[in-house]
């Protein structure tokens, strides 16, 4: 709180999703792990193909969470607001484990 009550611009709280990226030696093997990836609740997982062969599949989790919280050095938001969003990123967290 003390470093967001000093801040001059703007501030937002950002929490990234999962990302696991995996090299497979064929196609096939890259939508066994998609479809699994899917069934396991990465709905935004992907196949890409590169220019020269290179297949990669990308595992990837919908949990995230971007929220402003200050504008222009103005706090927009109170403690207790900032203190749920924390929890509520550590509950994604768990969830990416």
């Amino acid at each position: 709180m003390t470093a967001l009550e000093k801040a001059t611009g703007d501030v937002v709280f950002k929490f990234e999703p999962f990302v696991l990226h995996v090299l497979c030696q064929e196609l096939q093997d890259a939508q066994m792990l998609h479809s699994v990836a899917v069934d396991s609740g990465f709905r935004n997982s992907g196949i890409t193909v590169g220019r020269g062969g290179k297949i990669t599949m990308a595992v990837r989790s919908t949990h995230c969470l971007e929220v402003p919280l200050s504008h222009k050095g103005r706090l927009m938001v109170s403690e207790e607001y900032i203190e749920f969003l924390v929890h509520v990123a550590n509950q994604k967290m768990e969830e990416n484990v």
